[in-house]
């Protein structure tokens, strides 16, 4: 059984944060995206909101609280549910946070993992980017689109 992913939706204006990552693999079998027949992973672009794994006798909403905290330094409350779907092959929530407070700054695990082959960069995006940075999953542009532009 996978664990479901709890993530937060920040807004500032008309753009939301992000996790712009680049990931490349040692082994092509590790590679989510290559084919098992290519040559070698040639590394691969995309952001994700900030978010992770539900813990243990957490909520999705604690998760995406707790979240946000580690990976951005930022604090925040949940103001509601904004979408359900599928990250990969698990349910992820996504909320709508409210009360931000802070400066974003990369924290937590990512800041120990940054390295040339799996690099984590915080960034403001605005829907008319979301294709180019490969916002992920896709079903989040629409939503996304929505509650900036709304």
């Amino acid at each position: 059984m996978t664990v479901p992913r709890g993530a937060a939706v920040v807004v500032d204006g008309g753009r939301v944060l992000v996790i712009r990552r680049f990931v490349r693999f040692d082994e092509v079998a590790a590679c989510a995206w290559c084919r098992p027949e290519a040559p070698a992973c040639p590394g691969h672009h995309y952001a994700v909101l900030p978010g992770g794994h539900v813990e243990a006798g957490e909520s999705a909403a604690e998760t995406a609280v707790r979240e946000l905290a580690e990976e951005t330094s930022l604090t925040a409350r949940v103001d509601r549910l904004l979408h359900t779907g599928l990250h990969r092959d698990r349910e992820a929530s996504y909320f709508v946070m409210a009360g931000v407070a802070g400066t974003p700054v990369l924290g937590g695990e990512e800041v120990g993992e940054n390295s040339p082959d799996n690099s984590f960069t915080l960034a403001w995006a605005t829907p008319d980017e979301f294709t180019a940075i490969n916002l992920f999953p896709a079903d989040l542009h629409a939503v996304l689109t929505v509650l900036l532009n709304g």
